[in-house]
This record gives C-alpha cells, structure tokens and sequence, in this order.
C-alpha cells in the first residue's frame, strides 16, 4: 500500500537533506573542518538547515503515515504537508539570510509553522486514536 502524501512529503525531504547535506559538506571541505564550525558563520547556517530538517521530518512523515493508514482526511493531509514543507523551506532561507539583531522573517516563519504543524498533527492523532477506539 503507498501512502501518496507521506511519501510525496518524504520524498522533497530528502531532496531538502541531501541538498542540505551537500552544502554542509562544500562548506567543511571549503575550511578544511572534518569536525565543528571552526566559527564560520556559513558552515552554521548549512550544518543547522540540514540538522534541524533532520530533527523534525521524521515525526511530521510518521504522523502523516499513521493518518493516512487510519484514513484521514486526504485533502488535509495534502494541506498539512505542503505547509510543511513550505515552512521547512522558509526555515532553511531564513538561516541563510543575514541575521542583524532577530531572526530573518523566513526562519521564523519556518518554526512557527512547524511546530504548529506538529500541535495539529499531534492532536488529530490522539483524537484519531480516541474516536476510533469507541
């Protein structure tokens, strides 16, 4: 059985992380850095965008997964997923955007987005889980 929106979502993730990935690796070799940031701010920027996709694409596809094994809706899931990877998006601009006094627009939008995406798909789970147990 596919699962068409987690592995649409998974799929652009790992695109997201391997180009994440690249550049985290262009940037090590670049400083001659096998290990650290050696204080080079665009190392940061790379290693943060590709950790921090990292850290939270995997509970968001598994969420996803689980509701669409339980047969949530479709055209929600296809919605939560595109915000998600448009805010992840926006969050790997924004950490490579000049930081001045505050975090760029775009990374903001970027964490607001996924962790309100992870409110969502958190309580639909549980209530999921608790209509379907009645």
């Amino acid at each position: 059985m596919i699962l068409p929106v987690s592995a649409t979502v998974a799929a652009i993730c790992a695109l997201m992380l391997l180009i994440t990935a690249i550049d985290t690796v262009r940037h090590r070799m670049r400083l001659g850095a096998a290990f650290g940031d050696k204080g080079d701010a665009l190392l940061v920027s790379a290693s943060r965008a590709h950790a921090n996709l990292a850290e939270h694409a995997p509970i968001v596809i598994l969420m996803l997964a689980f509701l669409e094994l339980a047969q949530a809706s479709h055209t929600g899931l296809v919605a939560i997923g595109a915000l998600f990877v448009v805010g992840r998006a926006a969050h790997i601009v924004g950490l490579y955007a000049p930081v001045d006094t505050k975090p760029p627009l775009p990374r903001s939008i970027g964490v607001i987005s996924t962790w309100l995406i992870m409110l969502v798909l958190s309580g639909w789970s549980l209530w999921m889980v608790t209509a379907g147990a009645r």
